[in-house]
């Protein structure tokens, strides 16, 4: 038996990106919903700050100290990096997509207690057919109670085993091979009610705890959406939960550096190179460039920098590859620090001119399917272009890619043309790679023509595109030829990358625009170096 859903109200607590999203999906998969967001902004008196901080410094210890002196610097930085609008980016991209949804059902009311008269009294007036929580606190019966079906609760945790926070955490300090996800109704006691739906993430061999959140959080979002479908289908089935279980708290700053130390991939190279190697990025980004940006203030040209990715996984380490939260870590740098624009901007020379500060764009090559799992959430999360370029003829194909069979021994897998599409439609730029990864520095050139053109008329056929952008295969300097390059330009590419490093200075050589390789290997100080100009 179907149930009419007319409205839903959400509970939260978080203005979090997952909050957001949960809530987009839900206004975009149901646009006759009406949705109510109830979101508990309690008042903290001093004498609650007080007892807090006093009950965290019991808890933690000196290490409380330092951590709270960086989270006010933290803070007060982020004010200041406002100001500057560094990396929001408007349009039709996925900035855009960001932006509250753009629809008169979805109401947004902020309470000081969500449990109050008031707050029930909106609720009742309201009438929903369906509660759901998205990171809420812990909810009353006289609230939870109200809606007709009940109330929903997302859990990032599979239960009864992993109840009460944080994601991932405790999973990953057990040793779990996977971390589970579960959508279950709201019950006076803590995560006890019975079971809608359950799905999980297995843990990799480089998995980190914000890189697992990550991926929960997508996961998250569709099977909220998923639950609201079943109840209105009237084919929900619920489980009750197995007897037993255990409520985990949040873990004390020691056990989460416990945790980090044990999880963190081994860095290459000995402590004492790794040393010399951050003192000399660091003299590089605050010595070297800020004298130097003195010294040619007038005649300074602005500095592109465009990144080059290929790979974010935590199956692996390699040269072509980067860790989920160490990607997640980079793009939230680049948004609060630097203008970042799509590379369709560069060619038309459409971006800020401030030799200050290099304008940044970010590109991946070859089409791997976690560009499209890990890689484009992070970016719409940090609300950043991105250009990615594929070849067309590996898209949907199980096959997989030559160069990872001779140094992997193995098929990664590449995105479909679905989700090649998708990415598309979410304003992301689609290029060519070549239609099988053909190397133009070596291979006959009637057989590399032939794949110039296959591969753009590919993207124009299945994605409309009018204007493609290419960017060749390995990338070298010997892996492109002044002839090939000429027919690039004469088959009618707008622009051509490369991947051998480098920057460039406006106005842009547009076939020859260069691009700097980043691996797990770059920390955090060593990128802030590249962009900061550091040749590699």
């Amino acid at each position: 038996m179907t149930e009419r859903i007319e409205r839903i109200v959400v509970f939260t607590s978080d203005p979090r990106y997952s909050v957001e999203q949960g809530v987009r999906a839900l206004a975009e998969a149901f646009p006759d919903v009406s949705l109510l967001v109830l979101r508990h902004r309690p008042h903290k008196p001093l004498s609650r700050l007080v007892r807090n901080q006093v009950r965290n410094l019991r808890i933690n210890g000196w290490r409380w100290i330092p951590y709270q002196v960086a989270d006010i610097a933290a803070r007060l930085g982020a004010r200041l990096r406002r100001s500057r609008a560094c990396g929001a980016v408007t349009g039709s991209g996925p900035a855009a997509r960001l932006r509250p949804p753009a629809v008169d059902t979805v109401e947004v009311v902020s309470v000081d207690d969500v449990h109050g008269a008031a707050s029930l009294a909106r609720v009742r007036e309201f009438a929903p057919d369906l509660g759901i929580s998205l990171a809420a606190p812990i909810l009353k019966e006289s609230l939870f109670a109200i809606p007709r079906l009940g109330t929903l609760n997302l859990h990032k945790g599979k239960v009864p085993h992993y109840r009460g926070m944080p994601p991932a955490f405790w999973e990953l300090h057990n040793g779990e091979r996977e971390v589970g996800c579960t959508v279950h109704k709201v019950e006076s006691k803590l995560d006890t009610g019975a079971i809608l739906l359950e799905a999980s993430v297995p843990v990799q061999k480089h998995s980190a705890v914000r890189g697992m959140q990550i991926l929960l959080d997508e996961l998250g979002v569709t099977m909220v959406c998923d639950a609201v479908r079943l109840l209105s289908r009237g084919e929900a089935q619920w489980r009750e939960q197995p007897a037993g279980g255990k409520t985990y708290r949040k873990p004390t700053l020691q056990q989460q550096r416990v945790l980090e130390r044990r999880l963190r991939t081994a860095p290459r190279g000995s402590p004492a190179r790794r040393l010399l190697k951050e003192a000399f990025f660091w003299g590089h980004v605050h010595v070297k460039r800020p004298v130097a940006r003195r010294r040619l203030a007038a005649s300074a040209r602005q500095r592109v920098v465009v990144l080059l990715y290929h790979r974010v996984s935590d199956e692996m380490r390699d040269a072509v590859t980067v860790g989920i939260e160490q990607f997640d870590q980079q793009m939230q740098f680049l948004a609060r620090n630097y203008p970042v624009v799509d590379v369709c901007d560069l060619i038309r020379g459409d971006y800020p001119r401030d030799a200050d500060r290099p304008v940044i764009a970010i590109t991946f090559d070859d089409g791997y399917r976690d560009n499209y799992e890990h890689a484009a959430p992070i970016l719409v999360r940090h609300r950043l272009p991105c250009a990615f370029f594929v070849s067309t003829g590996r898209i949907g194909n199980d096959s997989g890619f030559e160069h990872d069979h001779q140094k992997l021994g193995r098929t990664v897998s590449t995105m479909s043309w679905a989700q090649v599409e998708e990415m598309h439609r979410a304003g992301f730029t689609i290029g060519s790679h070549t239609v099988t990864h053909i190397d133009c520095g070596s291979a006959p050139l009637d057989r590399i023509v032939g794949e110039l053109v296959e591969s753009r008329d590919t993207l124009r056929e299945k994605l409309g595109l009018d204007d493609v952008v290419f960017a060749y295969p390995f990338g070298g300097r010997h892996n492109m030829t002044p002839a090939v390059l000429a027919e690039v330009e004469k088959v009618g590419y707008t622009a051509c990358l490369s991947a051998y490093g480098g920057f460039n200075d406006a106005p842009l050589d547009l076939f020859d625009i260069k691009r700097s390789p980043v691996s797990y290997a770059v920390s955090p100080r060593g990128l802030r170096a590249r962009l900061e100009g550091l040749a590699v």
